[in-house]
């Protein structure tokens, strides 16, 4: 288990720091390491001690717990009388959106971790990965709270690198049983500038990128029709 949580550190600081576009020298300058030590903590062979995961952090502008060890379900976690059902005994899952700008799906992973205060969780969301096993290095990394209520889970994240982008995540009725849920995200656009609000469709496991799934990523006839009524963008 030890090995495990080693190699599991060692990949983090890996892809953490290749999406920061260091190589393995400059991040050990950085914290005043040798290459030779570095390349090990990355290969999981020596383990950083607590204040050296500090300073990667410090210098790869991320959250310590970003490079500790996760159990992807620990029902110790996440407490059992928490109000949410979707969200209960699980610290991480998958959300997809689809980019009208480029045509594409857009694949995320979100992990939540400890407990902070009531009903509120630390959580870290990583949009637009590459591929599961290297989701760190990613175009955007989100970080902030989840907040469990009786009808409603919000989520509130800062992007890491541009604090001026905040995003909310709204999903209704996460007390009920399911394996996938939708919610609506809004905030702030880059490319262009403005504010925006689109669907996000969150499982408790990878889906399969279909065409029927980037179809109802869309906005529909059905969300045209109702944002009409109400002039509003509305998911349920």
């Amino acid at each position: 288990m030890v090995d495990k949580i080693n190699r599991d550190v060692g990949q983090k600081i890996r892809n953490f720091r290749k999406c920061k576009g260091m190589t393995v020298q400059q991040l050990a300058d950085a914290i005043y390491k040798s290459k030779a030590t570095l390349s090990k903590y990355e290969s999981g062979d020596i383990a950083p001690d607590l204040v050296t995961l500090y300073k990667l952090a410090d210098v790869l502008n991320i959250q310590v717990e970003q490079l500790l060890y996760m159990v992807p379900r620990q029902a110790s976690i996440l407490a059992n009388d928490m109000p949410s059902t979707f969200f209960k005994n699980s610290t991480r899952f998958y959300s997809y959106f689809y980019d009208g700008r480029n045509n594409k799906l857009v694949r995320c992973v979100i992990d939540i971790s400890a407990h902070q205060d009531a009903n509120r969780y630390k959580t870290m969301l990583y949009m637009n990965i590459k591929d599961y096993k290297h989701y760190q290095e990613c175009e955007n990394t989100y970080w902030g709270y989840t907040e469990h209520y009786d009808t409603l889970t919000a989520i509130l994240l800062k992007n890491q690198a541009t604090p001026l982008e905040n995003i909310t995540i709204n999903i209704l009725a996460s007390f009920l049983e399911s394996d996938k849920k939708w919610g609506l995200m809004s905030g702030v656009s880059f490319r262009p500038f403005m504010p925006i609000a689109l669907k996000m469709l969150f499982s408790k496991t990878p889906l399969d990128e279909t065409q029927e799934l980037i179809n109802e990523l869309k906005l529909s006839k059905d969300d045209i029709r109702i944002m009409k009524i109400y002039n509003m963008l509305a998911v349920t």
